[in-house]
């Protein structure tokens, strides 16, 4: 069975995030975007727990949760700030699990290490390797995967709060590790570049912090849907069910360049190595963004692919392809009628840009929006890259192009 998962999220329980991040929202963003799994987030927080087993039906022999025709596999994400020889650390981890049971076992254990109920979110003060320990010991059941591994502020190998390597952060418990997640502003042929990676599959999902933003990122199997087979897939990095991963233009993530958001600087590494690392206009350390840190630690050119390696494809979120369509902003709710429209028409937003012939769209759609999803397959964009936490500026259609069509798009 093909189908698209993405594992991490956030509920309303985390940070800065929608009030719209429960169950009947994220199950009717599923079926929108085109996706079959999507990971509960958040299933440390007790409310949000009881929520889940409110909502969701136990699909006990599979290892997931169903409602309104979507499935769930309970996730999680933790934030481990600790200190390690000295120096402070701060890493995104996540969790993911196959019943309640062991949802509520693991949460006990973490509460001796920080308030759960603090954020969906919580921070737990303990290292890497004593998580992987303690929930190993638990359960081998358990999947545990570093969160967007590259990410400056936030991440195992982040340049402002992690290791060079992850036996330092995971140490024996490296090879338990089910996958390493890539975030926003990497993708696999950056990760490619070291090759101490290459055991690991690669997974990517979007963090979302609200419903329209699921499956910007995500993971396309054709195997079994059933927790441990997915388990099993991902650790023996099974090629023939683990398909491809859906990325974002990695430049489009808030971290791909060096700069200085105050300053808006904005740094190609080159470009921050001449400047010493500091802010050309304020002279302040600048943040070093995901592209430094994997020059930083590659010990691979460009261009090597692994054999082993699992397949990706890059895309546009099709809301914001329809913007730059219609010349609008993506937070519109002209965007957000239009996007409506053409899935209930089309199909999934996953089936519109991964699925449907070029002639399809072409005759069932604008033509300017089908021209949009055509130069995006074809990878035909510019890019203004994301830098110390703004999003990149994707550009589809040059400024005159716009001029013309946008008269004729309504």
């Amino acid at each position: 069975m093909e189908f698209v998962a993405d594992f991490h999220i956030h509920s309303r329980y985390s940070r800065a995030t929608s009030h719209d991040m429960d169950l009947p929202h994220l199950a009717k963003w599923a079926r929108y975007k085109g996706i079959t799994l999507l990971g509960t987030g958040d299933f440390t927080h007790h409310l949000w727990l009881e929520e889940l087993k409110r909502y969701l039906h136990p699909e006990e022999d599979k290892g997931l949760f169903s409602f309104e025709g979507v499935y769930f596999i309970l996730s999680g994400e933790v934030a481990n700030i600790f200190s390690q020889n000295g120096k402070g650390y701060r890493v995104h981890n996540m969790i993911l699990l196959p019943t309640f049971k062991l949802a509520e076992e693991v949460n006990k254990m973490l509460s001796y290490y920080g308030n759960l109920a603090s954020d969906g979110r919580p921070i737990l003060g303990m290292s890497c390797k004593a998580l992987a320990k303690e929930l190993f010991n638990i359960s081998q059941d358990i999947m545990l995967i570093p969160s967007h591994i590259w990410t400056p502020w936030f991440s195992v190998f982040g340049s402002n709060s992690g290791f060079n390597s992850l036996e330092e952060a995971f140490d024996t418990y490296t090879s338990n590790l089910t996958a390493l997640e890539t975030g926003l502003s990497s993708d696999p042929p950056m990760n490619w570049r070291l090759s101490k990676l290459d055991r690991f599959s690669l997974v990517s999902n979007s963090d979302a912090h609200s419903p329209s933003r699921i499956g910007r990122e995500a993971n396309v199997f054709n195997c079994e849907l059933n927790y441990w087979e997915i388990k099993r897939v991902l650790e023996k990095k099974d090629k023939e069910k683990f398909l491809y991963t859906i990325e974002f233009f990695p430049e489009e993530g808030k971290y791909h360049y060096d700069g200085h958001r105050n300053c808006n600087i904005r740094l190609h590494p080159k470009e921050t190595k001449s400047y010493k690392d500091r802010c050309p206009v304020c002279g302040k350390f600048l943040t070093r963004g995901v592209l430094n840190r994997v020059i930083e630690l590659a010990d691979r050119e460009e261009g090597v692919i692994p054999q082993n390696s699992i397949s990706y494809k890059s895309f546009v979120p099709l809301d914001e392809i329809i913007a730059e369509a219609k010349g609008v902003d993506k937070k519109s709710k002209a965007i957000e009628k239009e996007y409506l429209s053409i899935v209930s028409e089309l199909g999934s937003e996953f089936n519109i840009l991964v699925k449907l012939k070029e002639e399809e769209l072409f005759s069932r759609l604008n033509y300017r929006v089908a021209e949009g999803i055509k130069r995006v397959r074809e990878g035909k964009l510019k890019i203004l890259p994301g830098f110390d936490g703004e999003y990149g500026i994707i550009k589809i259609f040059d400024e005159e192009e716009k001029k013309i069509e946008q008269l004729t798009f309504f």
